[in-house]
């Protein structure tokens, strides 16, 4: 038997750092009710924008550091900056407009395809088998995981109207865009030279102040009383601020669209946090869909035997090692 290398060593890290931070992020839900008068643009700008804040402020020193080459970068920088900015407020918003199973299915499921788009578009990468399956299994298993949370629902399916709902779904997608989005522009500036938590606090930073005018005009229920604080102060320094430097270590090793298709397990955790703090009930089509999605990210994690990582080598997915290397090497090497 072969020993893993280093790059699927890391490859497994960078995976585990992914999964905790989605751990962190499947709290968030459960986090919410214990406020329920916050509106979702309060709870978005709060966990996004002073997290980000949180995130640019202790890697300070490290971004002052790395300024010549985030200015020289300064496209993927705001583009990633704004996707930051607009998917928190879309991922509560459609959560409440449309439920919590659809808003999660469409903001979370989507976001798998979405970054395998934008790494096909700007990178030219191509997928592999191995990643298509796992995909597959996440995809349906959060499908069925909400269809088993609208099910167990008191009195049934969350009872929305169909504009609400269609509009719900529109800032879904937004939200997945968005989401995958920041995590590709964040995975580029690693891969291009730059530290992550350099590239984390840069984009959540800026990200973070577009979010500052929002959280003014609407977290004054924030302040009514102590537990609004509390699940702010949480919302922003543990799923957002903890959980986004993990992201950050893991895009070190993973490709965005790996991530993404991870973070699947974000839905899985606050399904269950939800039947044993909150006392919801979860039909057995949930639990199967949990047992999927769990199928998925053990597709994903595997370490690859050498005929997998020829395969990958094959397909275009180059440990994220060399790909660095090859960057350096097309900046330092003069042209023919």
């Amino acid at each position: 038997m072969t020993a893993p290398g280093p790059g699927a060593r890391s490859a497994g890290a960078g995976s585990l750092c992914v999964l905790a931070a989605s751990l962190l992020w499947g709290t968030t839900g459960t986090a919410a009710t214990f406020a329920p008068d916050v509106g979702p643009l309060a709870i978005g700008a709060v966990a996004m924008g002073l997290g980000g804040l949180l995130q640019a402020l202790v890697a300070a020193a490290r971004i002052a550091r790395q300024a010549p080459r985030l200015r020289a970068r300064r496209g993927t920088v705001l583009l990633g900056s704004v996707a930051v900015a607009a998917y928190p407020l879309a991922f509560y918003s459609a959560m409440h407009l449309a439920g919590v199973a659809v808003g999660t299915v469409v903001s979370i499921g989507m976001a798998p395809p979405a970054s395998a788009v934008i790494e096909r578009v700007m990178d030219r990468r191509r997928l592999t088998r191995r990643w298509k399956l796992g995909a597959a299994l996440g995809l349906l298993g959060t499908l069925m995981l909400c269809a088993g949370q609208a099910a167990g629902a008191p009195g049934g399916a969350e009872r929305t109207s169909t504009a609400a709902t269609l509009l719900g779904v529109g800032l879904g997608l937004i939200a997945a865009t968005t989401y995958a989005l920041y995590s590709w522009a964040a995975h580029r500036l690693i891969t291009q030279g730059v530290t992550s938590r350099a590239a984390m606090g840069a984009v959540f930073g800026v990200g973070g102040l577009l979010l500052v005018p929002v959280l003014l005009l609407t977290g004054a229920p924030l302040l009514d009383s102590g537990s609004n604080m509390a699940v702010g102060a949480y919302m922003a320094l543990v799923p957002m601020f903890a959980g986004y430097v993990l992201f950050g270590w893991g895009l070190a090793h993973v490709p965005a669209s790996t991530a993404t298709t991870l973070s699947l397990l974000e839905p899985a955790v606050a399904a269950v946090l939800a039947v044993l703090v909150i006392g919801e009930r979860l039909p057995a089509v949930g639990w199967g869909g949990i047992a999927l999605v769990l199928a998925c990210l053990a597709v994903l994690t595997a370490p690859a035997g050498v005929s997998g990582r020829r395969r990958q080598r094959r397909d275009g997915v180059t440990p994220l090692r060399r790909t660095a290397v090859e960057h350096t090497t097309a900046r330092s090497d003069p042209a023919p």
